[in-house]
């Protein structure tokens, strides 16, 4: 399986076609382009381009200071709608590679 560095994943992110849109959650990096609509550019979530948006989804943010792979200090419910979130990927996107942290 590939691996995604924070620079290498950023190269996924929409703007340069036809580069595939990746974000990724909890690790596992998924290929979102058919949900280009969201995700690419103009879309309501383009900023998770490219980007880990664990921390993001997981307190349903689109602040830039949460659009992180940090789940450190998180609650108990906002564990549960980052699973929630998790799960909706799982069914929608493939699975292509993981996030590492260097």
């Amino acid at each position: 399986m590939e691996e995604f560095t924070a620079e290498k994943l950023s190269q996924y992110n929409g703007k340069n076609q036809p580069t595939p849109i990746y974000i990724s959650v909890k690790g596992r990096v998924f290929d979102v382009t058919s949900g280009s609509s969201f995700y690419g550019p103009g879309g309501s979530y383009e900023m998770f381009a490219g980007k880990d948006a664990s921390r993001a989804l997981a307190k349903m943010s689109k602040n830039d200071e949460d659009i992180s792979p940090n789940l450190d200090g998180l609650t108990e419910k906002e564990i549960t709608v980052l699973n929630d979130w998790e799960k909706k990927f799982e069914a929608k996107y493939p699975v292509v590679g993981r996030y590492i942290t260097c």
